[in-house]
């Protein structure tokens, strides 16, 4: 046995489970991979041997770039501890690994990064910087308007199937995290959008190709990838004159936001992005907090007295 064939069971194990995205999958290898080398170069021949002192001598290394190369952040250290726990918890279950040390070690805390959002105007300045004419353009802004209109994350517009479109209904159904299907309704001028790209763009891009299905596609026919759309999100940033590094996510973000703006019910945007818990939906609460208590900062009379 070596240490390699234990990852990949670990890994088929875990896509067995559906436990995380493929982005999770390729984190848990290449986590877990660097920790093997660590024991390979320090001479250990079984994960009993591994003890505290090993973790923390290899935690101490990474935390501060001697291995990997670049320290690490707290969100990055408590990442990796996190596919070092889920790897020994499969040891100890299946592979009568005893030892567990990495348990006595726990993450960093630290306070959650707020999301970036852009303004209702600067969304609208994205969506209107295209050319209805060219193919390209309608699949692009097509692309963008689903997006605002459903909150969708890149990889659940990449997996977008034609057949799971009603348009005449105004909804659409994606697959998200851990496989869970969830409805999604969209506006009028979304629908007015995909109804137009149907008819117009898609076909041209499909013409003597074989169907997949899949809702967008590439120039070549083929279903459009997650690094393409996140090609098309900059893009349309720059087209508007944007100076921002717009992503997919800032745009899933700017549909919560506004809703949030505009009144909407927490519990319905959570079901609306597909948040397992609500607490994960909360933290856009803090940022239209955050955006109120600015205004009343620097706009009211009484904000600038001395306390």
């Amino acid at each position: 046995m070596t240490w390699n064939d234990s990852l990949e069971r670990f890994l088929n194990y875990m896509q067995m489970a559906r436990t995380g995205s493929k982005d999770t999958q390729d984190a848990y290898r290449r986590d877990i991979t660097r920790f093997l080398t660590y024991l390979e170069d320090e001479g250990i021949q079984s994960f009993d041997d591994v003890t505290k002192a090993t973790i923390s001598d290899y935690v101490t290394k990474l935390r501060l770039g001697d291995i990997g190369g670049k320290a690490l952040s707290n969100a990055s250290y408590a990442r990796n501890l996190s596919s070092l726990r889920s790897f020994y918890r499969y040891l100890n279950k299946f592979e009568d690994v005893k030892s567990n040390p990495v348990r006595l070690f726990k993450s960093t805390k630290e306070r959650r990064k707020l999301p970036e959002f852009l303004t209702y105007d600067q969304m609208e300045e994205m969506l209107e910087a295209y050319d209805l004419d060219k193919p390209s353009d309608i699949r692009d802004r097509c692309i963008l308007e689903v997006m605002y209109a459903c909150g969708l994350r890149v990889s659940e517009v990449a997996h977008i199937e034609v057949s799971k479109i009603n348009l005449q209904e105004r909804y659409l159904t994606v697959l998200g995290k851990e496989s869970k299907e969830r409805m999604t309704p969209f506006y009028p001028r979304c629908g007015q959008l995909i109804a137009l790209y149907l008819e117009e763009a898609r076909p041209i891009f499909m013409k003597d190709k074989v169907e997949h299905g899949f809702l967008f596609v590439n120039r070549s026919g083929k279903p459009i990838s997650t690094r393409s759309i996140q090609g098309i999100c900059e893009e349309a940033a720059k087209r508007a004159g944007l100076s921002l590094h717009v992503h997919p996510h800032m745009i899933r973000h700017s549909f919560a936001t506004h809703l949030l703006d505009n009144g909407a019910d927490l519990r319905i945007v959570q079901e609306l992005l597909g948040h397992e818990n609500l607490s994960t939906t909360q933290i856009y609460t803090h940022v239209t907090a955050d955006r109120l208590r600015k205004v009343v900062d620097e706009a009211h009379p009484h904000a600038k007295k001395a306390k």
